[in-house]
């Protein structure tokens, strides 16, 4: 009998294991810490185990297949699945994601999470703006990632005239572009993964990022002058690629649009976790110089621009929605 248990066992180890019905290539742009990784990997537990093995995930995070705008081209022809990312990055291809770039638009992460949660009608609203873009994306969830702050290389910001002539780096949207220069400040184009570089090289002198996204990119080598203006919370979006949409099962698609929310919710508590604990890490570990701007002073000098500036920009239906106004 211990025979053939030993033969059945060796015979079982020699087969190939059950392989995965669908294998699901997940990209990040961020080195962790920081809460789209575990959002990722909180994906990937949750999706592989319910699923029983039918659902595989390899995660590729810190921009292993690439930044933002390639990506989002590779989402559309169903090379990548999913995409856990800032709206920021997808600003040229999707313009209404613009608004959660503008200032002071949101008292905290939690009014945010609210504001954009599964059947709202701002989720709602950018679901159909996905559609009737032809993005090639289904969007799953939005939700926020933390403030963001702003860092420079050289200077300690304690007011607005601190800010005068810096160049300023921003991502490829003119929304936050034309924030910065409202604080005369001269904005430079500069991708997430160009940043640390354009900063050590004096082609941009001034930074702004979630506190976990400055930490994990180690971006306080660079700017080690870390000023708390918290002038907007992080907006990202979690979306899979319509060909990998369209080839998974009902049941499937439950499961991952099920699992893509609870990792948004995730994503919320570790977000709040980070910005609760970094700031005394980044000043006691790596002397990073923390100041505290008064900011009702840059409220004072951008809020009353909202209105005006989402009509510019075409985002008076957005700004409506999330503020009511």
């Amino acid at each position: 009998m211990k025979h053939i248990l030993a033969i059945l066992t060796f015979i079982a180890l020699m087969l190939p294991a059950h392989a995965a019905d669908v294998t699901l290539r997940v990209h990040t742009l961020v080195k962790s810490p920081h809460p789209y990784n575990d959002m990722a990997s909180f994906m990937k537990s949750e999706l592989e185990e319910k699923s029983d093995g039918r659902i595989a995930v390899k995660i590729f995070d810190a921009g292993q297949l690439g930044q933002d705008p390639a990506v989002l081209s590779e989402m559309a022809l169903g090379t990548i699945d999913v995409m856990i990312s800032t709206t920021s990055n997808a600003a040229q291809e999707i313009p209404e994601f613009a608004i959660f770039n503008m200032p002071y638009l949101f008292g905290s992460i939690d009014e945010m999470a609210d504001t954009v949660a599964p059947g709202s009608a701002v989720h709602q609203h950018f679901e159909t703006v996905y559609q009737d873009r032809g993005v090639g994306m289904k969007l799953l969830a939005l939700g926020g990632s933390g403030t963001r702050n702003l860092a420079t290389a050289d200077v300690t910001v304690t007011s607005l005239d601190d800010l005068k002539g810096l160049k300023m780096r921003t991502p490829p949207s003119p929304m936050v572009a034309r924030t910065w220069a409202a604080l005369d400040m001269l904005p430079v184009t500069v991708a997430w993964g160009e940043l640390y570089a354009a900063m050590q090289t004096g082609v941009a002198e001034a930074m702004e990022s979630s506190l976990a996204g400055y930490t994990g990119s180690k971006l306080y080598e660079v700017a080690p002058n870390l000023a708390l203006t918290g002038h907007t919370v992080q907006a990202n979006h979690i979306s899979v690629s319509d060909v990998t949409w369209k080839k998974l099962p009902d049941d499937l698609k439950m499961l991952l649009q099920e699992t893509a929310e609870a990792a948004n919710r995730h994503g919320v508590e570790k977000a709040k976790e980070y910005d609760g604990a970094l700031v005394d890490q980044l000043a006691q570990e790596h002397g990073v110089n923390v100041s505290r701007p008064d900011t009702s002073l840059f409220i004072a000098k951008l809020k009353p621009s909202q209105i005006a500036l989402a009509e510019e920009m075409d985002l008076a239906e957005e700004y409506a929605l999330i503020t009511g106004n």
